[in-house]
């Protein structure tokens, strides 16, 4: 059951279990419906652990692995790239970043 998964990793462990079961050719549409069904609790325990206080570093971590969808564990380099506007303001020398 998806309540009885405490941690980011046991909720991903378990999604990547499915989603090899659900990828073999013998499973029945029952069994593929059953794996949906779990993969949707498995997600609203995920929605459960983020507005839970107190998670760890690593639960934490693993929660972004989740919702970016990147298995290394890397930042997504496209947000990285755009950097902060008012740093880039005071980088080209421009003081005041509101029209007059």
């Amino acid at each position: 059951m998806a309540g009885d998964y405490n941690t980011f990793g046991e909720v991903r462990a378990r999604l990547d279990e499915i989603v090899s079961e659900v990828r073999k050719k013998d499973l029945s549409l029952e069994k593929s419906l059953d794996l949906y069904e779990e993969a949707i609790k498995l997600g609203n325990r995920c929605a459960e652990l983020v507005d839970k206080p107190d998670y760890s570093d690593e639960e934490a971590r693993a929660a972004q692995e989740i919702l970016s969808g990147d298995d290394a564990g890397q930042p997504d380099s496209k947000a990285s790239d755009q950097g902060d506007p008012a740093q880039a303001a005071e980088d080209s020398g421009v003081t005041d970043t509101h029209a007059v």
